[in-house]
């Protein structure tokens, strides 16, 4: 039995708004917005059944904690009151806390750009004259909280209120990564994560959502002030008829059913204000339709095609349900859901996992090149399909095919990625798997099964 974790990190902080580095340094609370934040999680969080909620300790986590439940205790009285933890305690800066990120960076230059760009190896020397490495600190504590906790809750839906650093820690840790993508996820005050754990830690998890922003009215988190390349929209393609029946399309031309058509129509809705310059979809007409119907409020945007975003090639499963394959291709089915890298799908249109990566992510680099370097900074739509999008998602944050199954990706869901710098510099998966325009709910509700 799955363990479902909401992840959310604590509302605005009198230290967030004058820009101040908090750490464990626990003088910063909640502004008048960040509890109207944490007010605005409870009411989306209202209805959903939590059977423990653990939070850190520092006052702004804590708090965060107290009054997301205050409101869930409105529909369901007997949601327990916040567990404080210390492991999910923000990153321990000392040498920092207090100062402006302008003053660190000016006085401990070395410090703070190893920080940045090489987080896993920044040494921080202390007043006692011994060093500490932070970052590496934060992720054992990280490890040892999903460590502690998941053995007890599965099952069970848990929420976790922590901090931007931990988070993405807690998050990193998760998906089997470490430091060396800590500056690559994103996560903004009182934004919504949703993991699934299969088990313990490293017995399988999907992302099944990160970063969510809009229940504050913020339609996609900001991107940072210092970003200066392009703003990726991932989208995955409306619902098939194929889709709902389960059944194996891959590179089937299969168009949008009613549903689906729905579904562009409410991904279109949701990203009607934001600006949007440019856009890419694979050949196939189901991701046409589906980025048709967003560019509907865009029309100065032309849509360009390309087959580098096409579906996985499933060959001679295309067009057959799961038990047509059992039947024809035994144990094959489960080597795909358990091994999904190790699958050749047969026939001779057939790809491997590894044929997928190397053309969407060609394709994708292409995108990102093409409108980097542009006096202003361009927000670019990319609508795919499934197996690409993950292999792309995968790819942001170092994975290879043997995660193929930590990303969902639901139909008509929208992911976010920044790339600060351009094409040279390492992506940030700034939101991902946003469905809740489609049903209202955090949770992906779209359809599930075949690709």
């Amino acid at each position: 039995m799955k363990t479902r974790v909401i992840l959310v990190r604590h509302g605005q902080s009198t230290f967030n708004v004058k820009k101040l580095i908090q750490g464990q340094l626990d003088t910063s609370e909640l502004t008048e917005l960040g509890m109207q934040q944490a007010r605005q999680v409870g009411k989306t969080l209202q209805g959903i059944a939590i059977a423990k909620v653990y939070a850190s300790p520092l006052k702004r986590a804590f708090k965060t904690a107290e009054t997301i439940v205050e409101v869930l205790r409105s529909e369901i009285p007997d949601t327990p009151l916040p567990t404080a933890v210390d492991t999910i305690k923000e990153i321990d800066l000392p040498l920092w806390e207090g100062m402006s990120f302008r003053e660190v960076e000016e006085t401990y230059p070395d410090i703070y750009d190893r920080w940045r760009h090489d987080p896993d190896n920044c040494l921080m020397p202390l007043a006692d004259g011994t060093d500490f490495y932070p970052v590496r600190s934060l992720y054992e504590r990280a490890k040892q909280f999903w460590q502690t906790i998941l053995p007890h809750h599965a099952g069970q839906t848990i929420l976790v209120a922590g901090h931007s650093a931990i988070n993405r820690a807690l998050l990193a840790t998760a998906l089997g990564q470490g430091a060396n993508i800590h500056e690559q996820l994103g996560q903004a005050n009182c934004a919504i994560s949703v993991l699934n754990f299969a088990g313990p830690l490293g017995a399988g998890v999907q992302l099944e959502s990160m970063n969510l922003t809009s229940h504050m009215g913020e339609t996609l988190p900001a991107p940072r002030s210092h970003y200066r390349g392009p703003r990726m929209l991932l989208v995955r393609h409306g619902e098939t008829d194929w889709n709902r029946q389960q059944r194996f399309q891959g590179q089937i031309d299969i168009p949008l059913n009613e549903n689906g058509k729905r579904q562009g129509q409410q991904a279109a809705e949701f990203l009607k204000s934001v600006k949007i310059d440019a856009a890419v979809s694979s050949s196939l007409s189901r991701p046409k339709e589906t980025a048709e119907l967003i560019l509907q409020h865009h029309p100065e945007v032309t849509l360009a095609t390309t087959d580098g975003l096409k579906e996985i090639g499933h060959g001679e499963w295309e067009g057959l349900y799961e038990h047509e394959i059992e039947a024809r291709y035994p144990g094959m089915l489960k080597q795909w859901q358990e091994q999904p890298e190790t699958v050749d799908m047969p026939g001779e249109s057939g790809e491997n996992l590894e044929q997928v990566w190397a053309r969407a992510i060609a394709a994708w680099q292409d995108i990102v090149a093409q409108y980097s370097g542009t006096e202003q900074p361009v927000t670019v739509l990319v609508s795919a399909h499934d197996a690409v999008n993950k292999a792309l998602l995968c790819h942001i944050v170092g994975l290879g095919p043997e995660s193929f199954w930590q990303f969902k990706q639901g139909n008509g869901a929208v992911s976010v990625i920044d790339y600060p710098g351009g094409i040279e510099s390492k992506p940030v998966l700034t939101a991902s798997n946003l469905t809740i325009h489609l049903s209202g709910s955090i949770f992906d509700k779209t359809a599930a099964g075949a690709l």
